[in-house]
């Protein structure tokens, strides 16, 4: 007996380390088994037009009853932030990892789970608002975002229609002149960037963005920036604008995340140069450069279930690199989260927690001084 657990152990091992060693040279492949549904799209009617109005739609906004997962601090936060009067209209990121369907039921429990405590450690960034609104969406799973099947576009459209008539709603609550910022984090920003382009540029809402956080996603400066019609901030004070980046250890190999990303950003013209991404830094407010650990005034360590955290300054750094993503130095340890090869993914908020909250304010004061 005790010779065939030996076996076994000897068996787990040898799987284990193949396990490694394959998803070393096939990491996409294995992603994309591992996570894309197999079944159908599932066609689903657009949500009604008062869908919104259901507070139970929203993970945040303001009057909700309950705890406002927004209002969140993490141990260690002691400031008194001035209010600052902008509504904020935060997204976020996938929190649907199933394969069951393409895109994620609103009473998916884990989902839910999962999306508010992304809302408590991203969106608390602009807690210095009472006018946060946080919605829920049928968001496309994870797997969504590996494959080339046109199932995964169809389910980026869907959960593209329920953000969409969220963000009316948003909007017609807030009275005319108010200044307005965009804020999501993954999906959430790859969603932000096309409700830019379609609802907001060329219109008069675009006056009204004191600023839009398009974190965790790629943006082309040379082809985007345009359609969103909103220009790179570059600078600390200047508002209406736009704030991108993807947080990387300084010695992590970005490419399979660059082809996951390009994927889904359309065929380029026959000639067209290579895209040139946008490197906000964070600690200094402008495009590019560099700041040392010790310019950065928090960083949220988390606890292993994202619920509580410690605020820590000089953490990480921020170094933009040729390829556009924002290196942090050899990459603090907070947690189990940080993704194979130095990706920080998961914690680009919380990395930056307060350098963006000083942002989020310095901003709103721009637009509000510029008219």
């Amino acid at each position: 007996m005790a010779r065939k657990f030996l076996y076994f152990i000897a068996f787990c091992i040898v799987l284990f380390l193949a396990g490694r060693l394959a998803l070393a040279f096939y990491p996409e492949q294995l992603t994309r088994l591992s996570f894309t549904p197999g079944g159908q799209f599932e066609a689903q009617p657009p949500l009604a037009e008062n869908a919104y109005a259901d507070p139970a739609l929203w993970y945040a906004r303001p009057g909700m009853t309950g705890t406002n997962p927004v209002q969140w601090k993490p141990d260690g936060f002691a400031a008194a932030d001035a209010p600052v009067d902008a509504a904020v209209f935060f997204v976020h990121p996938t929190s649907y990892l199933k394969k069951d369907h393409w895109n994620a039921p609103l009473d998916d429990a884990d989902a839910t789970r999962i999306g508010e405590a992304m809302v408590r450690a991203n969106a608390s960034v602009f807690s210095a608002s009472a006018d946060v609104w946080a919605p829920r969406y049928r968001q496309a799973t994870f797997g969504a975002f590996v494959t080339d099947a046109p199932e995964a576009r169809q389910a980026h459209d869907l959960a593209y229609g329920d953000v969409a008539r969220a963000f009316d709603a948003f909007i017609a609550a807030q009275p005319e002149g108010r200044p307005i910022v965009l804020a999501g984090h993954s999906q959430g920003a790859f969603i932000l960037k096309r409700l830019l382009a379609e609802k907001i540029a060329g219109t008069p809402l675009a006056n009204r963005i004191a600023a839009a956080y398009i974190v965790g996603w790629l943006v082309d400066q040379e082809t985007e920036l345009t359609a969103m019609g909103l220009p790179a901030c570059a600078g600390p004070d200047q508002s209406g604008c736009v704030i991108s980046y993807l947080s990387f250890a300084d010695q992590a190999d970005t490419a399979m995340m660059r082809t996951s990303y390009e994927r889904f950003a359309g065929a380029r013209p026959a000639g067209a140069p290579a895209p040139r991404y946008l490197c906000s830094n964070p600690l200094t407010g402008g495009i590019g450069g560099a700041a040392p650990a010790s310019a950065n005034p928090g960083t949220i360590v988390p606890d292993e279930k994202l619920e509580k955290g410690k605020l820590t300054p000089a953490l990480a750094a921020a170094a933009c690199a040729a390829d556009g993503t924002l290196r942090i130095g050899e990459g603090p340890d907070l947690g189990p989260f940080v993704l194979p090869g130095g990706n920080y993914h998961v914690y680009d908020y919380v990395l930056f927690w307060s350098a963006l909250r000083q942002d989020f304010a310095r901003r709103v004061g721009a637009w509000r001084t510029a008219r």
